[in-house]
């Protein structure tokens, strides 16, 4: 076992974990976080994704150890207006990805505003294309995309 300590939601906590445990586990299993859900266990749908030091990551391929004494926030630490615009435009459905996709817009607007070119950048202007280029790690199996790009769009002051 190995103790890690991580500010998970504002709150500091220590874990005693085994080197092989998932962050994803940590956070739900230790934790009782269940916001990020286990999908596809293999870093492929982005159900996962939370938010350490502010960078959007795939918990399920991150191991609790590498984050000892970092910031993770997950959707039960998130207050932002991304989950009010999910709302007003229908950018769910079955709500089982919805945690990740908030913590992934979050982050992807986060490394937008920092510069961060992407595979259709061409010109400033956060567009249809960028946004679902830059989301594309996240899956939504009801197919609620258009909604969440007119919710990252409407957040980004670009009301579609």
């Amino acid at each position: 076992m190995t103790e890690i300590r991580m500010k998970v939601n504002g709150s500091v906590e220590s874990l005693d974990v085994e080197p092989w445990v998932s962050l994803l586990d940590a956070l739900r299993e230790r934790l009782g976080l269940t916001g990020p859900k286990k999908g596809c266990d293999q870093g492929a749908c982005g159900a996962c994704t939370v938010l350490a030091d502010g960078m959007r990551i795939n918990a399920c391929l991150a191991l609790a150890v590498q984050y000892d004494g970092r910031e993770i926030t997950t959707i039960e630490g998130v207050a932002h207006p991304l989950q009010e615009a999910f709302v007003r435009h229908d950018g769910f459905q079955c709500g089982y990805c919805t945690p990740g996709q908030i913590c992934s817009a979050i982050g992807m607007l986060a490394e937008y505003e920092a510069g961060m070119p992407s595979a259709v950048t061409k010109a400033r202007g956060l567009s249809d294309a960028e946004i679902r280029e830059r989301m594309s790690g996240n899956l939504c199996r009801c197919g609620a995309y258009n909604g969440i790009v007119d919710a990252i769009l409407d957040v980004a002051g670009k009301d579609a």
